[in-house]
């Protein structure tokens, strides 16, 4: 068998298992990251660093000239949420019907195993280029930006994100924008509250007038989004006061080209009409989120789009590759954001998603990932390492 064919199935199991069993939810991944610094050095990885995010990379360099690919996972998972309604430890690994259960199975631990696994397969003296792994922090939160702390690092010519897609090959996902909107009012007892000025009811004022939206639309991606996630009044709880301030959070997903000044001037029209009544501020949410290293993740909520639907070479080379040996199961798009806001959205370096997890299965109670497509997955991660430096006609 070819070497670059040659996955042990136990092996990888083992590598696998052994990070569910890592709780790693966000902010909170260091154990994670010493796990899979030992592995790639024990594999024998010729680069293994850890950027002041937390943001592990580890790089295999090749004996001939290429191409440098970049293949990205996230670290941090969300929380198990209520502990009884999982019928399976969410951190045991446990197999069952040809299913591995736990919590990041899918989104993305499998994924990110697969790719550290497949690293430390490479054959050094056939690879053209270098092929770097990153495991990055805080994803779940702010998608994109440990990413871009990677970019700042490594200047990869082609980025694969394994974000969940069932073995299709995804060139495109909506962007995403955390909103903020804040009404100020005045403080008053409530017994009174003519004297005061009532910060939810001015909101109220608002979000009708925000009711009139009407979203853009991409031919591929579809439409925009703008939904009303969370309110709160403050002073809360407000027993016998009339509140002074109310912020409402928005979930803005959006298309390719949208720029946070575009994004905001939209809702300032929908709202303009009442600057004179109500006093309120908006803005995009900041990066406020402290990464397991006890830094600032920086910057602001504002993942871009990004959507490669033309024909692409190195788009081409990877399908390919990957077709011939029955690892593709298609082409498709994400319905979710993901860490290629940075890497294509922002940075325009040629990207594409490809992962062995279920994207419906993230954060899930039971969440599992099928074994024979972490299996595959891996088989198509090593293929691309090996030979898309070969095969993509730049």
């Amino acid at each position: 068998m070819n070497k670059v064919y040659a996955v042990d199935k136990a092996e990888l199991l083992e590598l696998v298992q052994g990070m569910i069993r890592i709780p790693s939810y966000t902010g909170n991944e260091e154990k994670l990251v010493d796990f899979l610094e030992k592995y790639m050095k024990k594999q024998g990885f010729d680069e293994v660093k850890i950027d002041e995010m937390g943001n592990l990379m580890g790089t295999i360099h090749g004996n001939h000239a290429g191409p440098s690919l970049l293949f990205d996972g996230h670290l941090d998972t969300v929380e198990i949420g209520n502990p009884s309604d999982w019928q399976l430890d969410p951190f045991a690994g446990e197999i069952r019907n040809g299913r591995l259960y736990g919590r990041g199975t899918s989104d993305m631990k499998g994924a990110l195993g697969a790719m550290v696994y497949a690293a430390g397969c490479i054959d050094r003296e056939k690879l053209r280029g270098s092929v770097t792994v990153s495991g990055t922090v805080d994803e779940e939160v702010a998608e994109g930006i440990s990413l871009m702390g990677v970019l700042a690092t490594i200047h990869p010519d082609l980025v694969v994100i394994g974000e969940s897609t069932g073995l299709r090959v995804n060139t495109g996902q909506r962007g995403r924008a955390e909103i903020s909107l804040k009404t100020m009012g005045k403080r008053a007892h409530s017994a009174s509250p003519q004297i005061g000025i009532n910060a939810v009811k001015k909101m109220m004022l608002l979000l009708k007038s925000m009711e009139a939206y009407v979203p853009n639309r991409h031919p591929v991606l579809g439409e925009a989004i703008l939904e009303l996630t969370d309110i709160i009044s403050s002073p809360y709880p407000g027993a016998s006061v009339v509140p002074e301030l109310c912020e409402v959070t928005f979930d803005r997903r959006l298309l390719p080209g949208e720029t946070q000044e575009q994004v905001l001037a939209q809702i300032e029209e929908l709202l303009s009409h009442h600057k004179d009544e109500v006093k309120y501020e908006l803005s995009i949410r900041p990066n406020d989120v402290l990464t397991w290293t006890g830094r600032e993740l920086g910057g602001v909520r504002f993942a871009p789009a990004w959507n490669y639907d033309k024909e692409e070479p190195w788009k081409e080379a990877a399908c390919s590759l990957l077709s011939k040996d029955g690892l593709l199961e298609g082409l498709g798009t994400y319905d979710f954001c993901t860490n290629g806001s940075a890497s294509a959205g922002a940075k325009n370096i040629p990207t594409l998603g490809y992962g062995p997890g279920n994207e419906v299965q993230a954060h899930t109670v039971d969440e599992y990932i099928d074994v024979e497509n972490l299996y595959r997955g891996a088989k198509g991660y090593l293929l691309l390492m090996q030979h898309l430096g070969k095969e993509w006609k730049r």
